[in-house]
């Protein structure tokens, strides 16, 4: 089953008798996995399990849902905002990412870890999916700052701030304990959390926002509460120029990617003005071949698309792949996380967690 297939199934989309026999397998197993993730947390809650400190400050990055969240933007950003934001007396800080990195069929994929370094220069990338383990190989090289991507349900490494990325247009994953749903936690583990980032809020009306809001408020009634937009900023073509969103309008465009929540970058690609004239959505963290490639040319070649457009997280996949292809132009959409609110409480946070590595500006 894919992705597609699957979220039809635990959203309640798909309906039948089939549907619903499988649903209620999936509960059963859902049950049990919720059981033994309580377990798990009530471990670490007791210190039955010790959580290991690592030497220096750690801030992790993470979700509640399986799927894209729109953490990896919130890394980029946080990253960036450690290492602008030092001045002179605290230049020499040195921030390291820690990310497993992944796998399909066997095959390591590196597409989220070459997203970061492209977009966090000043950070050093550490691929380990032992976090212990990554963490000393970070303050081996010098890190001072820890950040793990993907880190909220990681808890043999301790943090100093736990930050969680809600997606606004799927914030609970349908309610249901994975694989059910997409809920990797019961909800009330959002308690642990010292702050939540509300992603793609643009995409969701204020109704919808304030009951996330509600919701999370209550579990803890003081969380601090931040709302973004992964914002458009230009198209990079394969050739490396760069082509603003003035461009893009009106021209017929074919998207594809192989992300999380891949609704969400088809609705972006259609709030700058393109026509969206086909799409195809891979799994996440789909291993793309030449054959993926040319049935996308084809499939786009047929829909006469001007451009074939995908995300930078999908573009450090098939670069490579593009030599020698003329017809259809291939490009990527550059986002970058804004917040609508919440950004001066949450670097406040951020500063406490951190002591005086990133001062006041």
């Amino acid at each position: 089953m894919n992705q597609e297939d699957y979220r039809k199934l635990v959203s309640g989309h798909k309906k039948g008798p089939a549907a619903a026999v499988l649903r209620f397998l999936l509960g059963i197993a859902g049950s049990a996995y919720s059981l033994a993730v309580r377990l798990r947390n009530l471990c670490y809650d007791t210190a039955l399990f010790k959580a290991h400190r690592p030497g220096a400050p750690v801030i992790s990055v993470g979700n509640i849902t399986a799927g894209g969240t729109g953490k990896t933007p919130l890394v980029v950003w946080l990253c960036n905002e450690i290492t602008r934001n030092s001045s002179a007396k605290t230049s020499d800080c040195r921030c390291a990412i820690l990310t497993r990195g992944y796998k399909t069929a066997g095959c390591p994929l590196l597409d989220e870890p070459a997203l970061l370094a492209q977009n966090c220069p000043n950070a050093k990338v550490v691929v380990n999916p032992n976090r212990v383990v990554g963490a000393a190989e970070a303050i081996a090289f010098g890190a001072e700052v820890l950040v793990m991507d993907d880190g909220f349900q990681h808890r043999r490494l301790a943090r100093d701030l736990d930050i969680v990325a809600i997606d606004a247009t799927i914030p609970f994953g349908y309610g249901k304990m994975l694989p059910a749903g997409l809920l990797r936690e019961p909800l009330n583990a959002i308690g642990r959390a010292s702050a939540v980032v509300i992603t793609r809020t643009d995409q969701a009306t204020e109704a919808e926002l304030a009951r996330i809001e509600q919701k999370i408020r209550a579990v803890k009634p003081d969380m601090l509460i931040a709302r973004s937009i992964h914002a458009p900023v230009h198209v990079i073509s394969a050739n490396g120029s760069r082509i603003n969103l003035e461009a893009i309008k009106g021209k017929g465009v074919f998207a594809f990617c192989g992300i999380g929540n891949p609704g969400a970058f088809f609705k972006t690609i259609k709030s700058i003005g393109a026509n969206v004239v086909g799409s195809k959505a891979f799994d996440d963290h789909h291993y793309y071949t030449d054959d993926c490639l040319a049935e996308i040319s084809t499939q786009a070649e047929h829909c006469r698309a001007d451009l074939v457009l995908t995300t930078q997280k999908d573009w450090t996949k098939i670069a490579p792949l593009l030599s020698g292809r003329k017809d259809p132009e291939f490009a990527f959409l550059a986002i970058e996380m804004r917040f609508l609110n919440g950004q001066a409480q949450l670097r406040s946070l951020i500063e406490q967690a951190l002591g005086d590595r990133i001062p006041a500006t």
